[in-house]
């Protein structure tokens, strides 16, 4: 995603909370990227900083800004939007297809993609739908892996932000997660140069047309 948001166009700040950094004033960003990470939206105890991002997310979804949560991202949106984030059926680990819903096909952010895109995964936990959103994918082994909420609130459960070294990086700090699982692929299925390029083109595409709307 580095390249679509370090455009000359755009002025870019991060937060790491995980680092104690403070929290940024909501009136100075239009867009909020709400990335993923191992923990769950309930570790607080564990992860204290995750209070303070959601106090963020709900800030920016109040004062209309547009907000991207990618899996944590996402379980972090559907919980200050009211929803319930809990263990999945499966463990979704690997490149696997999301499907539009009925809904996704009549919204014109998702008009210019595929019906089916495969993505990468990397989640246990999934989120219900929140009041007022629109289901927009599914997959086999998570019926709910996004959702829009107004026209100002993205979320994704997977991935299309991946590359060939975010992939190794993920696979080396999360090793552990590798088990046994039917929804849980080989390490060496995961560097494929196709998939990457296909999602990385989606995800500029869906950038591009949910910023601008």
């Amino acid at each position: 995603m580095e390249d679509w948001v370090r455009r000359p166009s755009n002025k870019v700040t991060a937060t790491r909370f995980y680092e104690d950094e403070r929290m940024p004033f909501v009136e100075l960003f239009d867009t909020l990227i709400v990335m993923g990470g191992p923990m769950s939206v309930h570790d607080e105890k564990k992860y204290p900083w995750l209070v303070q991002e959601k106090q963020l997310i709900k800030k920016a979804i109040e004062r209309g800004k547009k907000v991207i949560g990618i899996c944590l991202g996402a379980q972090l949106i559907a919980e200050v939007l009211g929803a319930t984030v809990s263990k999945n059926t499966y463990r979704e680990i690997g490149w696997m297809p999301v499907t539009k819903t009925t809904a996704a096909k009549t919204v014109g952010l998702f008009s210019d993609l595929p019906d089916t895109m495969n993505v990468f995964h990397w989640h246990g936990e999934t989120f219900n739908m929140p009041e007022g959103a629109t289901h927009l994918l599914s997959s086999e082994a998570c019926v709910n892996q996004a959702f829009l909420y107004g026209d100002n609130v993205l979320a994704l459960q997977f991935h299309m932000e991946m590359t060939h070294d975010a992939i190794k990086l993920i696979s080396e700090y999360c090793q552990d997660e590798l088990i046994e699982g039917p929804y849980i692929h080989k390490e060496d299925t995961f560097y494929n140069d196709d998939n990457t390029v296909k999602a990385n083109q989606w995800m500029y595409q869906l950038l591009n047309k949910f910023t601008q709307s």
